[in-house]
């Protein structure tokens, strides 16, 4: 039987990149079927469309940290990612608002292509430098997964699936999850941070074991 997951996460959130990493080792040794459906959460939904700040100046001013601090900071997860195949650029990366993503995400879930979108969009934000609430930008990385490119510019001319990111960001609230990345198994238990492929690989097991399979 299929393991319904749902992952809670922010495609500006790095953790989230190496949690969806380690989710999907668990998922490769235990040979499980899994469905999963990424759901939309916002780190920082402050941020105005079309602010881009480079990711250093934003992580000293959130933690009034020197710039050798956030050096620091970003080495441990630098590291991380490279035992997980994450290969992080943070001197290219920029924050900016995600909304948009969020709401191309869900088209993609529609189109039978929301794991592929996810995953590109971490790519071109983590390793690529790309500016995420773009629309050129956001419609190549939509194409380049096999999305239409008309109907995701659409989506980002409209406001389309703004219900949809609203209703994911209420269910993590309600869910008590206040940061990503947020797993949530079969509706019936939840792991919360970029756990240890062993912490998911538990988790799959439990599951599993749940079904009565």
């Amino acid at each position: 039987m299929t393991i319904d997951i749902e992952i809670w996460s922010d495609v500006a959130c790095p953790w989230c990149y190496l949690g969806k990493r380690r989710l999907e080792e668990a998922v490769e040794a235990s040979g499980e079927e899994v469905s999963v459906r990424y759901r939309s959460f916002q780190l920082d939904p402050t941020i105005p469309h079309g602010h881009h700040t480079p990711h250093a100046e934003a992580l000293a001013k959130k933690f009034n940290a020197t710039p050798e601090q956030v050096r620091e900071m970003n080495q441990r997860i630098v590291d991380l990612g490279v035992e997980a195949g994450i290969s992080y650029d943070f001197d290219s990366y920029i924050m900016a608002n995600t909304r948009d993503a969020h709401r191309l995400l869900h088209l993609a879930h529609e189109r039978g292509l929301g794991p592929q979108l996810k995953e590109r969009l971490m790519r071109a934000q983590f390793t690529e430098g790309a500016i995420v609430d773009d629309a050129d930008t956001l419609v190549r990385l939509a194409t380049e997964v096999g999305l239409d490119a008309d109907e995701a510019r659409s989506v980002l001319t409209s406001d389309a699936y703004e219900d949809a990111v609203a209703a994911d960001i209420a269910q993590a609230a309600a869910y008590g999850a206040n940061g990503v990345p947020f797993f949530v198994f079969d509706r019936a238990f939840a792991i919360s941070g970029a756990q240890p492929v062993e912490t998911f690989a538990l988790a799959l097991s439990k599951a599993r074991e749940a079904r009565g399979s």
